[in-house]
């Protein structure tokens, strides 16, 4: 059992969310359900690349904010491009920078591994181009990352 998981609020459509975060990644399962007697779920878990997760359907009186985010390495612009497009679906809002709201109001960053690489070299006028294109996208391209620290 995992020390810390993540404790997701959601107003009545919890089993919903599950659903969705299941499908949307690749090494996902849902858990335990807790149901009302009205089978409604109540509480219940999910696990995505082994992260374990936890949802309650606690009414309207909290809502999510880009406060917390989810994070997700990727390795491919596919992979981006992949995760960008199926989190968008059903109503989700694209953000600045690699973030985006899914369909429930939550926060991710989708973010390509080659962004940290580019952005850490010593050469600080090659990080800098890679920052200023970074900051002018929504989804991160990563050709065009490249293309910025070889000065094109």
């Amino acid at each position: 059992m995992q020390k810390i998981t993540p404790f997701l609020w959601f107003d009545g459509n919890a089993e919903e969310a599950i659903g969705f975060y299941t499908s949307v990644f690749k090494d996902a399962s849902a858990g335990n359900m807790h149901r009302l007697p009205d089978g409604q779920v109540l509480t219940g878990t999910f696990q995505l690349y082994g992260q374990e997760f936890m949802v309650l359907n606690g009414g309207p009186m909290f809502k999510f904010t880009p406060a917390i985010s989810f994070f997700v390495n990727c390795e491919t612009q596919e992979e981006v491009d992949d995760l960008w497009s199926k989190l968008l679906e059903g109503g989700g809002t694209e953000e600045r920078c690699g973030w985006l709201k899914d369909r429930f109001g939550l926060s991710w960053q989708i973010i390509p591994s080659a962004l940290g690489r580019l952005m850490g070299d010593p050469d600080r006028q090659k990080a800098k181009r890679v920052m200023d294109a970074m900051l002018t996208m929504n989804k991160i391209n990563v050709q065009q990352l490249q293309d910025a620290y070889d000065g094109k």
